[in-house]
């Protein structure tokens, strides 16, 4: 058996030939198995991960396995997290998919891209859900997960005008993807805020002020603005902690979004509870949050969404300090990687890209 091999330029030209909305709806599929009840046999199979620690990196091994008949696939992915603030070279990631009638490895993918991909389709598929039509977008970080959050939203929603991207400092990074923004979206005015600026301060409070939609996805572990900037009818995204001990956001723009009835979204319920920082802080409950998947309907291979959390937005002259917003916390679910990382091989197939290793399995 051969063994196709997917680096990640290869990687990029395939998800490039994938329309956003083909992706919010495959992210839709996976959490909707993840928050239907329990099967027998389960259609759902999700190990917990195997952590290594490594010289200067944590090696994350991460199986799982859909046995939907209309989503099927069994993979492990492999992940390094730099142990160290500084390192800005990303995370190095493959994902292995098998064959499900040999068992055989049919694919070793380049996970880089991947990554950042499903975790920005299940934002847009939240930014759906809340009913939102955003027109500004304020984006936290420059890495591979705002670029491919910003690509997916600039691309799926006419309405945005303006796009303002936060990061610590001006590098060739930030820069880069600014440039690429300007050139492809040529109706949105793309603009980068750097924290070391004279006025950032002002700058800042004065873009998250007017933005529709907030999208972080940094390792802060203070937060990154104060909560009574934010107007009502924002939506949050969510998607750079990890761990108890990180968070973007105040507690009080998280009780922001629970309220009397909860417009807060979440991945995974067991997850987020275990990892997501921001809602640890809170000290939420489960009760107190919404996992994605109940928000999609998804039988016999129809998928529909319920639009039931919308708040309505504010001007932008009126910025209220309590009032409700909505909010989607991610920290990443197996099953994503799976479903993406099938789905792409697929496509590669179909477009004849990547290499091919002949008698990889005799």
């Amino acid at each position: 058996m051969s063994l196709l091999v997917l680096s990640s330029t290869d990687v990029d030209h395939v998800l490039a030939d994938f329309s956003p909305l083909e992706l919010q709806n495959l992210m839709a599929r996976v959490f909707y198995l993840i928050s239907a009840p329990r099967q027998s046999p389960p259609v759902i199979d999700t190990p917990h991960r195997t952590t290594i620690p490594m010289q200067g990196h944590t090696a994350l091994f991460m199986p799982a396995r859909l046995a939907h008949s209309h989503l099927r696939g069994t993979a492990l992915k492999a992940v390094s997290v730099p142990q160290t603030s500084g390192d800005t070279r990303g995370l190095p990631a493959s994902t292995i998919v098998i064959d499900e009638e040999t068992g055989a490895v049919k694919a070793l993918v380049n996970a880089r891209s991947l990554t950042a991909f499903r975790n920005a389709a299940g934002s847009l598929l939240s930014t759906n859900i809340v009913g939102l039509s955003p027109t500004s977008v304020v984006a936290f970080g420059a890495g591979k997960q705002i670029d491919a959050h910003l690509e997916l939203h600039l691309r799926y929603f006419p309405t945005i005008t303006s796009c303002t991207i936060v990061n610590r400092t001006s590098n060739e990074r930030v820069t880069t993807l600014a440039q690429r923004l300007r050139t492809r979206f040529l109706n949105v005015a793309t603009t980068v805020l750097t924290r070391r600026e004279n006025d950032a301060e002002v700058q800042l409070q004065a873009a998250v002020s007017s933005a529709s939609l907030i999208i972080c996805a940094t390792s802060a572990t203070v937060p990154l603005f104060p909560a009574a900037w934010v107007r009502t009818g924002t939506h949050v995204v969510l998607v750079g902690s990890y761990t108890p001990a990180m968070r973007e956001v105040e507690r009080a723009l998280v009780l922001r979004a629970v309220g009397t009835s909860s417009r807060l979204l979440v991945d995974s319920q067991e997850v987020c509870a275990i990892e997501a920082g921001e809602l640890i802080d809170a000290g939420l409950d489960p009760s107190q949050v919404r996992e994605i998947g109940e928000c999609v309907y998804f039988e016999a291979g129809d998928l529909r969404l319920d639009s039931v959390l919308a708040v309505r937005e504010t001007g932008s002259e009126e910025i209220l300090a309590d009032g409700p917003i909505t909010m989607f916390k991610s920290v990443g679910v197996g099953l994503q990687d799976v479903a993406i990382a099938c789905a792409v091989v697929d496509r590669a197939e179909k477009m004849e890209i990547g290499t091919r290793i002949p008698n990889y399995d005799v």
